[in-house]
């Protein structure tokens, strides 16, 4: 019988803390704390790093409410923060991975505060510390890092964690190796990223944070970059200001005054709504006009797929829907299928069970399955 491996997994975000443990596939507690501006204001203007007793302590009361010996452990893995770019995969937190993470080498998130957590609790009990495909994973091709302009090149940053979940799944549905397959994946969420995954690898993704790709909930995507220059340097906005239209307020917020789709859904449908969820709304903002925003997004996901079935020289074993979007059975995942299943089939997986894809990362180092990466 295969060994039942006791994980725990760590995952804090900007505005909450998730902490899971699992007995193999069994799922011993989940739980998830949630911060207000109050909660947090005692951190304001400082390091990510100065959250880290009071985030840690959570984890390890979680572990003592239900009675959890550390001891019964045999690994912790903690959410990917913003580190140097990486190759799939799950990675040892060594000595390097842990000055990065402190230090916050591309940008200071709270992820980075996974890894930290993670080798916090399990260097004492001699046991590994992981974390795995972070969004700074980075398998492009040379290719894809081209943009026109040298000074500024195309780079991966993307749901690498729930894609790479995602993939696996559809692997197993289709009765192969996710290493045999070429893949095309779609994680739509308050952002959205397109993958291109060949023979195990993403060769070719948009970079999701605030660069290029659809438009989403709450970010523009690619824009055209001569009107872009030309707001920047009109007088009219400050930096700050290109960078909400950017990312923050623009997609579906900047068209419709809300990144909720399910608010919009109920609207173009004519159910009656509270005066609160109206005031969500632009005034002027009509049920055709929010109807042709939500197909326009499917539109520029549709074409964004199309796009990397060109890379793979129209060799795609199934395209792969995945995110909060996703769940939209009824507008957006139809309208998306519609335009793209002439390339191939279309499987779905709504949403992104972070706890699990870590889970499973752990997993697959601890028995073997995979060698974990070691970080330089």
């Amino acid at each position: 019988m295969d060994k039942k491996y006791r994980v725990l997994v760590v995952n804090p975000g900007s505005t909450s803390d998730e902490i899971a443990l699992f007995d193999g596939d069994d799922e011993i507690f989940h739980f998830v704390s949630r911060y207000s501006p109050a909660d947090l204001a005692p951190y304001d203007g400082k390091k990510v790093t100065a959250q880290y007793e009071f985030r840690k302590e959570l984890v390890e009361q979680k572990l003592r409410d239900n009675g959890i010996a550390p001891s019964s452990l045999d690994a912790v893995i903690g959410r990917g923060g913003l580190i140097k770019p990486v190759p799939s995969g799950t990675f040892v937190v060594n000595d390097a991975l842990l000055n990065d993470l402190r230090e916050g080498v591309l940008g200071d998130h709270p992820s980075n505060l996974g890894g930290i957590i993670a080798r916090a609790i399990a260097e004492p009990l001699g046991i590994p510390a992981y974390i795995a495909d972070p969004v700074v994973v980075d398998e492009m091709e040379p290719l894809a890092r081209y943009s026109g302009m040298p000074e500024n090149p195309r780079i991966s940053i993307f749901h690498a964690l729930n894609q790479k979940r995602v993939a696996r799944l559809a692997a197993k549905e289709l009765g192969r190796k996710y290493e045999e397959l070429n893949l095309i994946v779609f994680h739509g969420g308050g952002g959205i990223t397109v993958g291109c995954h060949k023979h195990g690898r993403v060769i070719d993704v948009n970079n999701g944070l605030d660069g290029d790709g659809p438009f989403t909930p709450q970010r523009s995507g690619g824009v055209p970059s001569g009107g872009l220059a030309r707001l920047c340097f009109s007088g009219k906005y400050s930096y700050r200001d290109i960078k909400l239209m950017i990312k923050g307020r623009g997609g579906l917020v900047a068209y419709t005054g809300t990144s909720d789709i399910v608010l919009l859904k109920r609207y173009i449908k004519g159910e009656d709504l509270s005066d609160e969820e109206r005031s969500h709304l632009k005034k002027d903002l009509t049920r055709d006009k929010a109807r042709e925003v939500l197909e326009a997004l499917a539109y520029f996901v549709a074409k964004e797929i199309a796009s990397l079935a060109a890379v793979l020289r129209g060799k795609v074993d199934a395209i792969v829907l995945s995110g909060g979007i996703s769940y939209d059975s009824e507008f957006i995942v139809p309208w998306i299928r519609e335009r793209v299943e002439w390339i191939a089939p279309v499987l779905v997986y709504p949403g992104g069970d972070e706890m699990r894809a870590l889970r499973d990362a752990a997993i697959r180092a601890l028995s073997g399955e995979e060698k974990p990466h070691i970080y330089e």
